[in-house]
């Protein structure tokens, strides 16, 4: 299949292909002489594999590293990664409530008080 394409049945743009190939995390295959580049179904794959490590909040950084041990002797190494994300998506989440509860404080007051200023933007002031 053609670049165009292999990025319509991935659901991307053809240039973030050409960027995944720039990070080195997608191959550029041969073109032939006065030719077109093909990809096959191996590289659909693997953007599909790019775009789900993305989505998991894997940096690309991170997912040419999970690229790298996947040829079925890394798992330790690659299970390390995925409790190594685990963890920082858990932070997320702990930081997530804890913004949940000051502004759920912040509109309450807002409910609460009939002042002239508003007191959800006037806590933003404060230091």
């Amino acid at each position: 299949m053609t670049i165009g394409t292999l990025a319509k049945a991935a659901g991307v743009n053809v240039e973030t292909i050409r960027y995944y190939q720039r990070c080195d995390l997608m191959p550029e295959p041969e073109k032939p002489y006065g030719g077109i580049r093909q990809y096959d179904e191996r590289a659909l794959s693997r953007l599909h594999f790019i775009r789900s490590a993305q989505w998991l909040g894997f940096s690309l950084k991170e997912v040419g590293e999970l690229l790298r041990l996947d040829d079925g002797t890394h798992c330790d190494e690659a299970r390390g990664l995925g409790e190594s994300k685990l963890l920082e998506v858990r932070a997320k989440i702990r930081g997530l409530r804890q913004i949940e509860k000051v502004l759920d404080g912040m509109v309450r007051s807002c409910l609460s008080q009939s002042n002239i200023t508003c007191p959800m933007i006037a806590s933003l002031y404060r230091d």
